[in-house]
């Protein structure tokens, strides 16, 4: 009789299967939440209520199911935190799938319920604001720095071991909601292009739609970069250990 003890077997639901459906959940609920908030300010009340909205659904949504995938519900943070180590190469694909998936089911959600009237006077919470082409460069910039400032909390407050907090979720949104406030007048201030592609493709708006989609990427490869070779601690960083 062979008595020597056998090795649990891999849980792949837990490791595969379980943070994917958690992004796909995420997703959903934090777009279905922020494209309401801006379909019910269609009347141009101010940046305040789809901030808040953005901020307070991101740190909720963060700190319940963080612990299940990490919390990203956007590919930028996906892609920053991989460069990092912190996500799995085979996780990186299925993240970026779950997460626009999850953007699509939240702004279909958000087309079911608010009135048809408001919707099409938002152009579904789509990124359609740039009215001119001459306006791409500053939209681009502000997208790049916008998001640079959110990714770097998220990398600094929750994957540099030294520097990460309890309070990450909390710092996430707020982080997101300052950037909106700052920024929403000039690019919207998107910062994730799983935000920019489910109501883009629910409402059929895609003017510059791949503005949303460059500057947080850009804003990836910075933060990623700037946090594994300068501002990460002795783990993450890969130069002047």
């Amino acid at each position: 009789m062979d008595t020597e003890a056998k090795a649990p077997a891999p849980r792949w639901f837990e490791r595969r299967a379980q943070p994917c459906l958690a992004e796909l959940l995420g997703t959903a609920l934090f777009i279905l939440i922020g494209c309401l908030a801006v379909l019910e300010d269609s009347g141009g009340t101010g940046r305040l209520q789809p901030a808040l909205a953005h901020g307070l659904a991101l740190a909720v949504t963060v700190a319940v199911l963080g612990d299940v995938s990490g919390g990203h519900f956007n590919p930028a943070v996906s892609l920053a935190v991989w460069l990092l180590g912190g996500l799995p190469t085979t996780l990186l694909i299925p993240y970026w799938l779950c997460q626009l998936c999850g953007g699509v089911i939240g702004a279909g959600l958000a087309k079911a319920v608010a009135p048809s009237e408001r919707f099409g006077n938002a152009s579904g919470a789509a990124f359609d604001g740039i009215a001119a082409g001459e306006q791409v460069p500053n939209v681009l910039v502000a997208e790049i720095l916008l998001s640079s400032f959110l990714l770097l909390v998220v990398c600094m407050g929750a994957v540099n071991r030294s520097t990460s907090t309890p309070l990450a979720p909390l710092c996430v949104g707020l982080s997101a909601s300052a950037a909106i406030l700052a920024g929403g007048g000039v690019s919207g201030a998107c910062m994730n292009p799983a935000r920019a592609f489910g109501p883009a493709l629910v409402a059929n708006c895609w003017d510059y739609h791949w503005v949303y989609w460059a500057g947080p990427m850009v804003a990836a490869l910075l933060v990623g970069g700037l946090v594994r070779l300068l501002l990460g601690d002795q783990a993450t960083r890969l130069l002047l250990k």
